[in-house]
C-alpha cells in the first residue's frame, strides 16, 4: 500500500525574487566590505543601529538562515559589544567636561552623556560589523566561493583547491581524534588528571599520531592534484561556472542604499556625526 502525503504536509519554499544564497560570493563580499567601509567614518548611534535593524531584516527576508544558528554565532559578540559598552561608558578616554550631564552614578563611577554616547555607538558598531559578517558566512558556499575566486578575481587553482582539500580534512581529523580517545579509554589510557603535566603527556599522545596523519593525507592529496593536472600552470576550464547576474548588483545597490538611508535619516534627525579619534 503506498504511502501517499498530503500536499499540506509537503512544505513549499517561500518564492524570493532575490536569494543571499545564490549570489556571486566575491560580488557579495565587496558589497559588504563596501559597506563596511562608509559605515566606519560615521559614529553615532542612529545610523549604526539603522543599518544593523535593516542588515537584520535582509538577512531574515533574502536569506535561508536558521536562526537559532544565527543566534549561537551571535552572542559572543553581543557579549564583547555588552564588554565594550561597559568600559568605554565607565573608564572614558578623555576626561569629561564640567557642564557635562551626568545620567548616573555609584559612588566614583560617574557616566556622563558624552560618554554614554560614545559607549553606545561602539557596542553598536561591533552588532553591526558582526552581523553583515555573519550574513556573508552563512550564505556563502565555501566551495562556490572558491570557484568564484578562481573565475572572478583569477585565483591561482593549486592554490584553491589546496585550501579546499585542507578545509575538507578538517571533519577527519575530528574522527580520527574521537577513534583514539576511544581507543586510549578501552586501554585504560583515556582518563587522565586535570594537570599540566598530563595535559601535555595527552597533547603529546594524540598530537603527533594526528600530525603525522596530516602529513600522510597531504601528501597523497598533492599526488592526487598533480595526477589531474593541478600544476597551477595552463588555462583551466569549469563546469561550475559562477556568473555575475543582475541580482549581484541588484544585492550591491540594495546594501549601499541602506547605509545612504541610515546616514541621511540619521542626518535628518541631526544626529549624524562623523568620527573623529574617539577611541
Amino acid at each position: 500500500m503506498l504511502n501517499v502525503q498530503s500536499e499540506k504536509s509537503v512544505p513549499v519554499p517561500r518564492p524570493r525574487l532575490l536569494r543571499l544564497e545564490e549570489l556571486n560570493p566575491v560580488i557579495k563580499g565587496v558589497t559588504v566590505v563596501l559597506c563596511v567601509l562608509p559605515l566606519s567614518l560615521v559614529f553615532d548611534p542612529v545610523t549604526t543601529s539603522t543599518a544593523l535593524v535593516m542588515t537584520l531584516l535582509v538577512t531574515w527576508i533574502f536569506g535561508n538562515v536558521s536562526w537559532r544558528r544565527w543566534l549561537l554565532l551571535f552572542s559572543p559578540f553581543l557579549v564583547l559589544a555588552c564588554g565594550y559598552f561597559w568600559t568605554a561608558a565607565v573608564f572614558p578616554r578623555e576626561q569629561p567636561e564640567p557642564g557635562s550631564a551626568i545620567l548616573w552614578s555609584i559612588g566614583p563611577v560617574r557616566v556622563t552623556a558624552a560618554a554614554f554616547q560614545v559607549a553606545l555607538s561602539l557596542g553598536l558598531r561591533t552588532l553591526l560589523y558582526s552581523a553583515l559578517s555573519l550574513l556573508f558566512m552563512l550564505t556563502t558556499d565555501p566551495v562556490k566561493l572558491m570557484l568564484s575566486l578562481m573565475q572572478q578575481c583569477k585565483l591561482p587553482p593549486k592554490l584553491a583547491y589546496g585550501i579546499l582539500a585542507g578545509f575538507r580534512f578538517l571533519p577527519l581529523f575530528r574522527e580520527e581524534l574521537s577513534i583514539m580517545q576511544r581507543a586510549h579509554r578501552v586501554r585504560g589510557a583515556g582518563r587522565i588528571r586535570r594537570t599540566p603535566r598530563s595535559l601535555l603527556e595527552a597533547l603529546k599522545r594524540y598530537g603527533i599520531p594526528l600530525l603525522a596523519g596530516a602529513i600522510r593525507k597531504s601528501e597523497r592529496a598533492a599526488v592526487a592534484m598533480v595526477s589531474r593536472g593541478f600544476t597551477g600552470t595552463g588555462r583551466r576550464d569549469f563546469y561550475d561556472r559562477i556568473r555575475v547576474t543582475w541580482r549581484d548588483w541588484a544585492f550591491m545597490a540594495l546594501m549601499l542604499a541602506i547605509v545612504a538611508f541610515s546616514c541621511g535619516f540619521s542626518y535628518a534627525m541631526g544626529t549624524l556625526r562623523w568620527y573623529n579619534g574617539e577611541l
